[in-house]
């Protein structure tokens, strides 16, 4: 796999969440199609979360590009896509999240592929849009979101994390 990441200014949200851990968040990997888009369709409002928690974060999206759509569909957003190959994508996604930092990065997804991401992650969120679920992703993932929406929200109201992992 051959992509490079530049971090061009170091951002940070930190998140101390009562009897489970104070994480300090540096990114966000997010899969495209099944997550933050729907027959290669950005969902609607995506585009403005992306950028609003780009402010706090960087957000990257990881894809194949199943229909040729995400450059098109994110070119107004603050986030970095990573195209990759369609063959072993699990692997290619993990290695994105090593690459990263586990102990930093938080994944959304909802495919087969997305599995190994989701587990590697300091917090993994397996997304139940139209396209639904992989079931292993319900126990690789942290916390389950019905919606790429309540998602977001989870990281631009932290509260909201707080709440549903505080023990």
């Amino acid at each position: 796999m051959g992509f490079f990441i530049t971090l061009f200014k170091f951002l940070s949200m930190i998140v101390d969440i009562p009897g489970f851990k104070k994480i300090e968040i540096h990114h966000l990997v997010c899969d495209y199609n099944g997550t933050i888009a729907n027959n290669g369709k950005l969902i609607e409002g995506v585009d403005i979360l992306i950028n609003k928690l780009s402010e706090k974060i960087s957000v990257y999206v990881i894809t194949a590009d199943t229909f040729g759509t995400v450059e098109k569909e994110l070119q107004n957003t603050k986030c970095t896509v990573i195209k990759i190959e369609k063959n072993n994508q699990a692997d290619q996604k993990l290695k994105l999240i090593r690459k990263l930092n586990p102990e930093n990065t938080v994944a959304f997804g909802n495919g087969r592929n997305d599995e190994l991401m989701l587990k590697e992650s300091i917090i993994g969120i397996g997304i139940l849009e139209n396209e639904g679920i992989y079931t292993k992703n319900l126990l690789s993932a942290d916390i389950l979101c019905k919606s790429i929406i309540d998602a977001f929200e989870l990281l631009t109201i932290p509260n909201k994390l707080i709440a549903t992992l505080r023990n």
